[in-house]
């Protein structure tokens, strides 16, 4: 069976500042796009049969970047609903919240439209998404996911048998690969925020 390839997107203005980012539509910075296009000797080397991509323009733009414009669009994977905490820094947050942690805590509510995810919920997502992952995996080839940082930490958690909450463990960088494989048929961490050599 083949790897599992995890893609953040690149930087982006709310990335850089520390501003929770679901689903406010901004765009990649220059810098965010100069990750990404140094990612492509990386995407390139490995054997990809299938890729999937978040409908946020941040998450498109970096798969089209590394070269997988044709990814599929899958809704599943959009970042963590943040609820009330859209845009608002985690310093902001420990203001009235002193000892919040969204991966136990989840999130304030928000308005209907996006009212806020539970890490349980999140984590419904992450086994919706990775059971399309096996299923493409039948074809033995590797599949590639570009999406966000919060989201693919609890993806990867979830691939590893653990509670979403324990996505906490993965800090997961802007415009990075990550690999997820196995060993004695069970699954492992094989890469993590891998970049080009400079």
């Amino acid at each position: 069976m083949g790897d599992l390839f995890l893609v953040r997107h690149g930087e982006t203005e709310w990335s850089r500042s520390g501003r929770h980012t679901g689903w406010t539509d901004v765009p990649l910075t220059e810098h965010g796009r100069n990750e990404a296009r140094r990612l492509v000797p990386l995407v390139r080397s490995q054997r990809i049969g299938a890729a999937f991509v978040s409908p946020l323009q941040r998450a498109r733009e970096t798969a089209e970047l590394i070269g997988v414009g044709d990814a599929r669009v899958d809704a599943d994977l959009h970042e963590w609903d943040y609820g009330g905490y859209e845009g608002v820094t985690t310093a902001d947050i420990h203001r009235t919240r002193p000892g919040w942690f969204l991966f136990t805590d989840g999130v304030a509510p928000g308005p209907p439209d996006h009212p806020g995810e539970s890490p349980r919920q999140v984590g419904e997502r992450a086994d919706r998404v990775l059971a399309k992952v096996d299923a493409a995996l039948a074809g033995a080839e590797g599949v590639l996911l570009v999406a966000h940082g919060h989201f693919l930490r609890v993806l990867t958690a979830r691939r590893l048998g653990l509670p979403a909450p324990h996505g906490a463990l993965f800090l997961l960088a802007t415009g990075t690969l990550c690999r997820l494989g196995t060993e004695h048929d069970r699954p492992v961490v094989a890469g993590w925020n891998l970049r080009p050599d400079p």
